[in-house]
């Protein structure tokens, strides 16, 4: 039984999916992904920033710089730690950043989903209860990432049995929680499919500059399944039961861990990217009830130059709306 260290920070005991970094095959292997989270990171704030500077104003392309950095810390993090496996205040950080950046693309691909049912079924979608729902949802998985923090640090800080069993349960319900969430825009994009509308004289509203309503579906719905797999399975082999670090089970090898967290970042990521969501997805801001006004006459042509700053047109029209204004 391998003992631990006898002051706190105590070291990982049990075993985690991708184990403890090593210089023979995570080190090139994480320089890879982050070379690719560095280049989406300069992507996305390079199409933020001209957006911006042409009123128009899609966080979302924010959101996913910010997640790319993240990525690109943890990435930096684990590097650090396979030099340093005695530093056990890194491995913790780098164990919390893979825990959490991930949440940045749940978020957008649920809000994307929901801006879907809004332009297919107005009244329902923008039924003030569904708008509460969803942003319970929104408030409640960052709740829930809060107590995971929590809760992976303080396993390093006790050796009681009981409070170490209360930290996996906390840690076994947040995993639970977030698999769940990455699911939820696929009962999302059913719902929108489903719920019979109006009349068929009555299609989906267009929202966004670009982009048929059935590929935004399609980008949510392959969204939603790549990191509804990924999280599933991070999920499940926490619930494994649990063995000492140095015999994990085979599904908490290197290549799983690769596999399942950050190459499907990348997947979803490169796929917004491609997809131009800054296009598809954008609606003005403050918008309630319609996206009806997006492709209207305050429509930006991204393909045009940039106009005068003292162009007269109102910004509150062409920010950014719904949930992340």
């Amino acid at each position: 039984m391998e003992q631990p260290a006898e002051k706190a920070p105590y070291p990982f005991i049990t075993a985690q999916l991708g184990g403890i970094p090593n210089t023979n095959v995570d080190v090139p292997v994480t320089c890879v992904f982050l070379v690719l989270f560095v280049f989406g990171a300069i992507s996305h704030m390079t199409i933020f920033q001209i957006n911006r500077r042409r009123t128009h104003k899609f966080i979302p392309s924010a959101a996913c710089f910010g997640f790319c950095m993240a990525r690109s810390l943890t990435c930096a993090l684990r590097i650090s730690w396979a030099y340093n496996h005695d530093n056990v205040q890194l491995g913790i950080a780098a164990s919390i950043f893979v825990a959490a950046g991930v949440l940045v693309l749940f978020i957008l691909n649920l809000l994307f989903a929901q801006r879907c049912l809004r332009a297919a079924h107005p009244t329902f979608g923008w039924n003030p209860i569904v708008s509460k729902v969803f942003m319970f949802f929104y408030v409640l998985i960052i709740g829930i990432l809060i107590m995971v923090i929590t809760a992976n640090i303080y396993l390093h800080y006790t050796l009681d049995v009981h409070k170490l069993s209360q930290c996996r349960d906390i840690l076994l319900v947040g995993g639970t929680y977030m698999a769940w969430f990455s699911f939820l825009p696929l009962p999302v994009l059913a719902l929108t499919l489903l719920l019979p509308r109006r009349s068929s004289s009555f299609p989906a509203e267009e929202f966004g500059t670009a982009g048929s309503f059935n590929s935004k579906l399609w980008i949510v719905g392959t969204a939603a399944f790549l990191l509804c797999a990924g999280a599933s399975f991070r999920d499940a082999t926490s619930f494994l039961p649990q063995r000492l670090a140095s015999n994990p089970h085979t599904v908490q090898n290197k290549p799983c861990f690769y596999i399942f967290v950050f190459t499907v970042e990348i997947l979803v990521l490169y796929m917004f990217l491609i997809t131009r969501i800054d296009r598809r997805f954008w609606v003005p801001d403050g918008s309630k009830g319609t996206y009806l006004q997006t492709r209207g006459n305050s429509l930006v042509d991204l393909t045009a130059p940039e106009k005068n700053p003292s162009n007269k047109t109102s910004k509150s029209t062409l920010m950014n709306g719904d949930v992340l204004a």
